[in-house]
């Protein structure tokens, strides 16, 4: 009996600990009180690199290939200049040849008219320095167009020091990029570009260049947001690192740690003049196929649909029947132009070409400019409450756009439900908007006198009745607003006005 007893006291101090065991088990593991859910996933860790990258090896292999571009021109005569106010000071220009401020004054001091002296012919005087790289053993090199620009000559500094005279190829002020060619008995290194849609947010990259003419300097960081829109020119899609680049790294290289190029450093963003780690560099892909054509005959050729275009606004989209505001807007199809001959117009909203959606103007730039003159492409249009695809044969993008005049606008006039009055243009094709009402919508949508509404919804209005009609059928269909072709000063423009 008293051995069942210490057994059965035993077994129960065992059960006892066992539990101890458990609940101390499951404390130490991280598990929380009763009641409460268990841990199901282990949270995100990553293991910690044995030591930091070092970019040694890139840079050694590289910098032969990176250049510091210096450009000079021709100074005008000194009574063509804007000399310093000091030394434009009267009475200078009678100063003994003798005198220790002789030799400032004919060095800065103006020598034009009303001064003694003849007028002093040009001179080389400095105008810019910057950065660039070989791309070809044969010496092509690669720039930017802003550190060229309005040059008449050109040297290369190699890594070694070596100066060498270089000729300009070609430029291309829309991209900000410019070719030059070295002729020297050797071989140049050189470096490629690579691929940068496969270049990732957050990767290391290696910016070489001429910093404030200090010569060979190398930044290293990573690149911080792809896509940037700057306002730079029409094909904006800069890839934004945060290396440090400074005045003169323009037209420098960004390298991958491979050591090919991923893009060419153009712009700063500095409220100080310095750098504050947010800089922007041409993509690699962009900057190759517009070096190419450079190379090949100095000039580009660019695709060219011949028509003026805008933002997709929200409320331009529900005027129109799209659910989202995605596309861009066509204000005018230019006469004899691809598109208008293709039998685009003015209200349609371009959705995709060759099946690629476009979601903003510069997609349909980017799209189309990147193409060849002549090329086919099928351009899908939202018309009429549904898409339409249209095969336009491109042109070539002119040097110059032209506008057409505006007719003039007639009177007497009606008021209308919307807050401005009309009468019917004097070419019947459409109302001339006499009078705004301040506050009204129409005066928040942007709309002014003179101004003549050729169309609403894409359907021409001839007649007050014309746009009632037009209104009400919107309205039928459960918009909130509809869009309004405006000719104003010979250009079209849109804008949605508010039902009700």
């Amino acid at each position: 009996m008293n051995s069942e007893k210490t057994t059965s006291k035993v077994r129960s101090r065992l059960v006892a600990a066992v539990a101890s065991l458990a609940v101390a088990g499951a404390i130490g593991a991280g598990a929380v009180g009763v009641g409460s859910l268990p841990v199901l996933a282990d949270p995100v860790e990553l293991q910690k690199p044995v030591q930091a990258p070092s970019f040694a090896d890139v840079v050694e292999a590289v910098s032969p290939a990176v250049v510091s571009v210096r450009v000079s021109g021709k100074t005008p005569p000194q009574s063509e200049m804007a000399g310093s106010p000091f030394f434009d000071m009267p009475g200078f220009e009678n100063l003994p040849d003798d005198h220790p401020l002789r030799r400032f004054f004919d060095q800065f001091g103006h020598r034009g008219e009303g001064r003694s002296g003849p007028p002093r012919p040009p001179r080389e005087r400095p105008m810019a320095q910057g950065s660039g790289f070989f791309i070809s053993e044969d010496g092509y090199l690669v720039t930017n167009n802003h550190v060229i620009q309005g040059g008449d000559d050109y040297v290369v500094v190699l890594d070694d020091g070596t100066e060498l005279s270089a000729d300009l190829v070609g430029t291309d002020p829309r991209t900000d990029l410019a070719v030059l060619k070295v002729d020297a008995d050797r071989d140049f290194t050189y470096v490629d570009f690579a691929d940068d849609d496969n270049v990732r947010v957050g990767d290391w990259v290696v910016a070489v260049g001429n910093p404030f003419g200090l010569g060979g300097t190398v930044t290293a960081g990573i690149v911080s947001a792809r896509s940037r829109v700057i306002n730079a020119g029409p094909y904006d899609d800069f890839l934004q690192i945060d290396a440090a680049v400074n005045r003169g790294n323009s037209g420098g290289p960004t390298f991958d740690l491979s050591g090919k190029v991923v893009g060419v450093n153009t712009a700063i963003f500095s409220p100080s003049g310095g750098n504050v780690g947010i800089a922007f560099a041409i993509p690699a892909n962009l900057a190759k196929s517009v070096v190419t054509d450079l190379i090949d005959d100095g000039t580009i050729e660019r695709g060219w649909l011949g028509v003026q275009i805008r933002e997709l606004t929200p409320e331009m989209a529900d005027a129109v029947g799209l659910e989202k505001s995605q596309g861009v807007f066509i204000e005018n199809a230019n006469e004899g132009e691809p598109a208008a001959e293709s039998g685009m117009r003015a209200g349609d909203v371009v959705i995709a070409i060759d099946g690629e959606n476009v979601a903003s103007p510069r997609e349909l730039a980017r799209n189309i400019g990147n193409r060849d003159p002549g090329e086919s492409v099928q351009v899908t249009v939202w018309r009429n409450g549904q898409p339409e695809n249209i095969d336009v044969k491109l042109g070539e993008m002119p040097d110059e756009q032209q506008t057409a005049v505006a007719p003039g606008a007639p009177a007497p006039a009606t008021p209308t439900d919307f807050g401005f009055s009309v009468t019917p243009a004097e070419d019947g094709g459409g109302l001339v908007i006499t009078d705004v009402d301040p506050g009204s919508a129409a005066a928040e949508t942007g709309l002014m006198p003179g101004d003549i509404i050729r169309s609403v919804n894409s359907q021409p209005v001839e007649s007050l009745d014309d746009l009632r009609a037009a209104v009400d059928a919107a309205s039928e269909a459960g918009r909130g607003a509809v869009l309004v072709q405006i000719e104003r000063e010979g250009a079209n423009s849109f804008a949605a006005l508010p039902i009700g």
